[in-house]
Formats: structure tokens, sequence, C-alpha cells
């Protein structure tokens, strides 16, 4: 895996955070699946590569770890707060990104901490995917509404607590 689609040092030390971490994940969505097929064995990034349907694991939830469950909390929580002034139309374009920016940032430590099983793991791929395009959604870079994007991780968020093990989960609602 050394060598492979590493960049140059220095490659983006005059762009703007948010851009170098947006490019930084962009390559590790881009090498890790390389790296993989290359090293021969599975890898873990949270991506949709024709992720599974989301099922059970023989009819019980998918066990998770701490680093997930304080990811998935931190989005559930950010949306709960988030919901009353979604529904009354007073999320501004502005709160939405920065919406956006709180589950792409807990997306990323998921993905920089959690340590499932590989069955598990796959099954995570189609919530995160979800996540994700919910968040992209809410920056204005899909073709759907801020709005719906705000759905869009709603219902990744019911999938998570449908499909994996989290004490005391609840969606959030508004």
């Amino acid at each position: 895996m050394q060598g492979l689609l590493k960049p140059s040092p220095g490659f983006a030390k005059d762009l703007p955070m948010k851009t170098r971490i947006s490019a930084a994940l962009a390559f590790l969505a881009l090498a890790l699946p390389l790296a993989g097929q290359a090293a021969g064995h599975e890898h873990h990034d949270h991506h949709d590569h024709g992720a599974p349907t989301l099922q059970l694991n023989a009819g019980k939830k998918w066990a998770s770890d701490a680093p997930l469950r304080q990811a998935m909390g931190h989005i559930n929580q950010a949306m709960a707060d988030a919901l009353p002034r979604i529904h009354t139309d007073q999320f501004k374009d502005a709160d939405y990104q920065a919406l956006a920016k709180t589950v792409n940032d807990q997306v990323a430590y998921a993905v920089a901490h959690c340590k499932l099983a590989p069955r598990a793991d796959a099954m995570l791929h189609g919530v995160i995917a979800e996540l994700l395009a919910g968040a992209a959604s809410m920056e204005g870079k899909e073709g759907e509404s801020r709005h719906d994007g705000a759905v869009t991780v709603l219902k990744a968020l019911d999938a998570y607590g449908r499909y994996f093990q989290h004490p005391g989960w609840k969606t959030a609602r508004g």
C-alpha cells in the first residue's frame, strides 16, 4: 500500500482548511478501494460501492463500537437541535451548511476510528453513503433541496437505529 497514489508533500498547503479536508476525503475515497485490491484483502472505507441492502445479522442488529456510537450520537443530536427551525422554515442556507459540516466531520471521525467486523462494516456503507448524500444536498451540491438533504440524513439515522446496536437510540424527531 505504501507509495500507492501518494500525494506530494505540501500539495494543498495554500488551500483553505475546508478544501484540504474535502480533498483528503476524496483522495481516501479513491485510494482505499485501490489499496485494498492491491493488497488482496478487504478494505475499510465508507462510501457506496454497491453496498449491500441493509439487513439484520441473522435477525439481530449489527454490533457497533464506541467511536461509531459517538459519531452517530453527535449527528443525531445536531439534527434534533435543528429540526424545530427546519420545520418552521427558519433554517437558512448558512444553517444547513453548518449542519452539513457537522455530519461530514462526524462521518470522518467514524471512518477514522470505528473498527467493525467486515460484514457489519459492509452494512454500514449504505448508512454512511446516505449521510454523505444528505450532507451534500444540505450544502447545495446535489439536485435535491437543502431541506430534502436533512430528510435524507434523518432516513440514514433511522436506518442506523434499525440495523445497528446502539443502546437507547431514538432517531431525532422534530
